[in-house]
């Protein structure tokens, strides 16, 4: 449970991108990314003192809340304390993972009440989020909340209020934010490297069981292995049923479907791409396409919304596709369209491919100057040519761009590490309780949409419905 050796630590560092940045040459990599690595390393290339050691519990030890540990774990300074699950199966495997000795249990406030946990990991339903965040907060715990950051949006900011009022660290799971791609596509949008963006066509497809949640149930589930009267604390009452237990995230009455689970990764990466804090209109639409196994989330769905000109950027639409039963096999890209160009963000993965208007207006060809006179055209070709060079006519050529991020990269433990050196340096996280509700808003509002069939009107400022 610890991770404090020389050999762990250098592999760490290459897992964050730290040793590759500051070998790295412009323009692939920017002096504000340089000068992070820098700090990073002269921070983590020592061992880490008794004082700056973080005691982590997770609330939540399900698919999302393994690979956190993981990730956490990779972190120079973090030892485990605890997990909480309902599930007594997930209790059962966490003691097998990390030793009988760990302290479990199904009650999450007595995780929050133990004086040797620092941190959490909130890694459940979408339904608890909020509840157990606050109450985290309210214990002087710091945390990390796996997105969306809240179930329903009148829920945000009394969660923005509980992070101000107990001054605790809180950064939401949407990994992405972190990572060394969207860093440099940010840096490359923001110069100008394709021109005056004007559109954003996002897209997160899958094409399996698993993909679109439906993951293998225990024989044994039943209301007592999963705790079922403390689940349905956060609910309304209902029977027991393992689906909605199990594949939650298909099912409103406790997660919040592919606009919750996919698109606030699409929106949150945008939204740090662009400084953007939102769009004003929000408009989805979706469908049962093939995975007909009792959800009443669709398995397809789009979203279109709309972003005013402001201060940080131009006024660009963005488009959102999700679909669980594509042919692509599945994919994931964001790409932002500008005035000069596209950036195709692919994971860490940045291509830009560049195509230039040029100088001069288009003449001839597809046009309706050989519909005039004869001599009406030679007269017109003849001022044309008088008024444009050669040059002028011609697409401007600018070479395409590719980058990827070093060998050995791994943004969930950049996101991680981001979150710890919050809690150890008191600098500002990336995606704190504002951008994570700036990022789950139009995400649940899609739902909203999709079921009452309406634009929803949304102010990105004020964070509120209007």
């Amino acid at each position: 449970m610890k991770n404090n050796s020389s050999a762990s630590r250098r592999r760490f560092l290459q897992q964050i991108g730290a040793t590759s940045m500051v070998a790295a040459a412009a323009p692939l990599q920017s002096f504000a990314a340089q000068q992070k690595a820098e700090e990073r390393i002269l921070l983590y290339e020592k061992p880490i003192s008794v004082g700056d050691k973080i005691r982590l519990g997770v609330i939540g030890f399900g698919v999302q809340g393994h690979f956190d540990l993981a990730s956490a774990l990779k972190v120079p300074g973090v030892e485990l304390a605890g997990i909480c699950d309902l599930y007594t199966g997930r209790i059962e495997n966490a003691k097998e993972l990390y030793g009988k000795d760990l302290y479990t249990t199904r009650n999450y406030k007595e995780l929050l009440d133990r004086p040797d946990i620092d941190a959490v990991i909130i890694a459940t339903h979408d339904v608890w989020h909020a509840r157990i965040t606050i109450d985290a907060l309210a214990k002087g715990k710091h945390v990390y909340c796996e997105k969306p950051m809240v179930y329903k949006i009148d829920e945000g900011h009394r969660v923005i209020q509980a992070q101000k009022k107990y001054n605790k660290v809180l950064q939401v799971g949407s990994q992405r934010v972190s990572s060394i791609g969207l860093a440099k596509a940010k840096e490359m949008l923001a110069n100008g490297e394709i021109g005056k963006l004007n559109m954003v066509n996002a897209v997160y497809d899958r094409q399996s069981s698993i993909g679109a949640w439906e993951y293998t149930i225990p024989k044994d589930a039943d209301a007592s292995t999963c705790d079922w009267n403390r689940f349905i604390e956060a609910t309304a009452k209902m029977e027991f049923d393992a689906k909605k237990f199990f594949w939650w995230r298909a099912f409103k009455e406790v997660g919040t479907g592919v606009a919750g689970d996919l698109f606030i990764h699409l929106l949150s990466g945008t939204h740090f791409m662009t400084n953007s804090n939102g769009p004003e209109t929000i408009f989805s639409t979706g469908q049962f396409s093939h995975w007909k196994d009792g959800r009443n989330l669709p398995d397809v769905m789009s979203g279109v919304m709309q972003y005013a000109d402001t201060p940080e950027h131009p006024a660009f639409q963005l488009t959102l596709q999700v679909n669980f039963v594509s042919g692509t096999g599945g994919q994931e890209v964001i790409r932002l369209i500008g005035s000069e160009g596209v950036m195709d963000v692919k994971g860490n993965t940045i291509s830009v491919k560049h195509s230039i208007m040029p100088e001069a207006p288009g003449f001839g060809g597809y046009d309706s100057v050989f519909t005039f006179s004869k001599s009406m055209q030679d007269e017109m070709t003849k001022e044309y040519n008088a008024k444009w060079t050669e040059a002028q006519r011609k697409r401007p050529i600018k070479e395409d761009v590719i980058f990827k991020a070093p060998p050995g990269y791994d943004e969930h433990v950049d996101h991680f590490t981001n979150f710890f050196d919050a809690i150890r340096t008191g600098k500002q996280v990336v995606e704190d309780a504002t951008f994570g509700f700036r990022a789950a808003a139009p995400a649940l509002a899609c739902n909203e949409s999709y079921f009452s069939k309406k634009i929803i009107q949304w102010d990105p400022v004020n964070m509120k419905l209007k």
